[in-house]
């Protein structure tokens, strides 16, 4: 199976590289990249698509672009699958742009170059088999097996509204405790030095990824309105004790 890598972005080189290790992958990029693992050709577009699946590694805000430039040049029956942090809006745009021929799988690898620079194995990956025949289901399930990862299936609107909680007060928090210049000190606490993983492994991400988890989330509105009502409540703890400057 030849596995056709569409951006060559930070997660998409790191994710190319690690399926590289299992199966023959090639790769299109919009913008000129070195450092790419050389066991990845360098194609053109029209040679992404013409593989037996491709695998988009973009933005969740270019998704409907990139899926509209790819549908009238994949060839029949070939698989398109997403790597998106967010799962109902980018296999909506797909439903709705590819034929109802052609196979469609959501995945979410639920890590990148950061947290997974010391290996996979054991890691989690969302697959959600959107329209997915039970060969290329029974294929892609026992790559992901080769690749010792931890297969979690659940459906789109179940991973948003999970991912909201998980991944998205993450990336908020980062941003957040980036904002206030949060340096290392001789006295870190543990639970300091946490803080401080927190920004690095949300904030070597691009700005775009936190502000489209934001945006394409339905579910993320929520959990910024919970964590404010949080914080107003203990912020109102705090101006109940007597002397404690407002």
């Amino acid at each position: 199976m030849k596995l056709g890598v569409y951006g060559l972005g930070r997660f998409g080189a790191f994710w190319a590289s690690r399926l590289a290790d299992f199966t023959d992958v090639v790769a299109y990029s919009r913008t000129p990249k070195s450092g790419i693992d050389p066991r990845i050709g360098l194609v053109s577009e029209d040679e992404v698509a013409a593989c037996d699946a491709v695998v988009l590694c973009v933005a969740i805000s270019a998704m409907e672009d990139v899926v509209k430039g790819l549908a009238g040049r994949l060839k029949p029956g070939t698989l398109v699958m997403d790597t998106c942090s967010v799962k109902v809006y980018p296999v909506s745009v797909m439903k709705s742009l590819l034929p109802e021929s052609m196979p469609i799988l959501g995945t979410h690898p639920m890590f990148g170059p950061d947290s997974g620079r010391n290996g996979i194995k054991g890691l989690p990956l969302v697959y959600s088999p959107v329209r997915v025949d039970p060969s290329r289901d029974t294929l892609f399930r026992d790559l992901f097996s080769r690749m010792e990862l931890q297969l979690v299936e659940m459906s789109p609107d179940e991973h948003d509204k999970t991912a909201a909680y998980t991944q998205g007060i993450t990336h908020f928090l980062g941003r957040v405790l980036q904002d206030l210049h949060l340096e290392p000190s001789p006295i870190a606490t543990l639970g300091y030095s946490k803080l401080l993983e927190i920004i690095e492994q949300t904030c070597n991400d691009p700005e775009q990824l936190f502000l489209d988890l934001q945006r394409y989330n339905p579910h993320t509105h929520e959990m910024r309105e919970s964590l404010k009502s949080s914080l107003d409540r203990f912020m109102a703890k705090l101006k109940e004790i007597p002397g404690l400057p407002a």
